[in-house]
């Protein structure tokens, strides 16, 4: 029996002997101590994450940082880490999420994306895509003159097309920003709305204006919508406009009927812009009544300069719930067999 138990602690120590063989190091320098600040995070939460993501143990000492674990995991971390000592010399910060998609990039989650700042009037706010879908919204907005963006909330349609309308009108390629919203009520009647004309198409248009507040200050925005530089209005406003050197955005677009979305698309004019954001499975319109943006996907799907860019739930960027929630629903509408979207 002893010797049984002796047999076994020799299995034992042999295994772990192996075991500590088997444990590879890899160090990181660092030219300067402060990086270290900026590369661990706050409370060291960017080393957690890295920890739990790739099972590795790492230390900072003599100004370097030590890693270490089993080959692959090694090689991913050290990879992620120098990409994050190259972020943090260049910006002088890495923010969390600089860390998830890095390690996304390295674990084969995602496509390793460079996802670029998006250059907003406030020199304090970084606006930039955090997926490779987001990113390559962006990029469709950049290269054409029309982008239809098409997913569920939370997927930044709306955000992403303020932001570079904002760059474009801070590098002058135009003169304007014309936010524009269908002004329809989703399934419930508000009722009468008092006030003058502004008061009550605020409501509508809080959602622009909200993201419009991201990136410049209170007093830039006034200033800009006193000079006619910024103009947030109801889609029936557009009647009869020609938009010329505009960067234009239409939020909400599944809400708009085939007539409308027409009478939109026909306001470009010369070295305008044009961004058309909606989701279609939230289509508020009278029963029976076609969504001139799903019209419009299939009508000009074959025009060149046009881009369609559908988001999906991995695109979702709010509170880590909302991607569960959406899943929730689209798994009960197809179980329960419910009625499809009003095409």
């Amino acid at each position: 029996m002893r010797l049984s138990v002796a047999t076994k602690l020799g299995t034992i120590d042999a295994r772990s002997m192996e075991m500590k063989l088997m444990t590879f190091e890899a160090t990181v320098p660092l030219a300067e101590p402060a990086l270290a600040l900026s590369l661990f995070g706050t409370r060291d939460q960017n080393l957690r994450v890295l920890r739990e993501a790739l099972g590795v143990t790492i230390s900072h000492r003599d100004s370097e940082v030590r890693i270490s674990g089993d080959e692959p995991a090694v090689a991913k971390a050290t990879q992620v880490f120098e990409q994050l000592k190259e972020l943090a010399q260049r910006r002088g910060e890495v923010a969390l999420d600089d860390v998830k998609q890095l390690l996304a990039g390295v674990t084969g989650n995602v496509a390793l994306v460079a996802f670029e700042s998006i250059d907003v009037a406030s020199p304090s706010r970084t606006v930039k895509p955090r997926t490779a879908g987001q990113a390559r919204y962006v990029d469709s907005i950049h290269q054409h003159d029309i982008v239809f963006s098409v997913g569920p909330a939370g997927t930044g349609k709306t955000y992403l097309a303020v932001a570079t309308a904002v760059e474009a009108l801070k590098h002058r390629l135009i003169r304007k920003i014309v936010l524009v919203r269908p002004a329809v009520e989703a399934g419930e009647s508000l009722g009468y709305l008092p006030g003058d004309l502004q008061a009550k198409i605020n409501p509508y248009l809080r959602p622009l204006l909200d993201a419009l507040h991201e990136m410049m200050s209170h007093d830039q925005i006034k200033r800009f919508m006193e000079q006619d530089v910024i103009e947030v209005i109801p889609l029936a406003y557009m009647r009869g406009r020609t938009l010329n050197e505009a960067f234009v955005i239409l939020d909400e677009a599944q809400n708009t009927t085939v007539a409308q979305m027409q009478m939109f698309l026909t306001r470009m004019g010369e070295g305008s812009r044009m961004v058309v954001a909606g989701d279609t499975t939230q289509i508020d319109l009278p029963p029976h009544t076609r969504s001139g943006l799903i019209d419009a996907l299939h009508r000009l799907q074959d025009i060149e300069g046009i881009s369609i860019v559908h988001l999906s739930k991995s695109d979702i960027v709010r509170h880590r719930l909302v991607q569960d929630i959406v899943r929730a629903y689209e798994d009960a509408t197809r179980s329960n067999g419910a009625k499809k979207p009003r095409r």
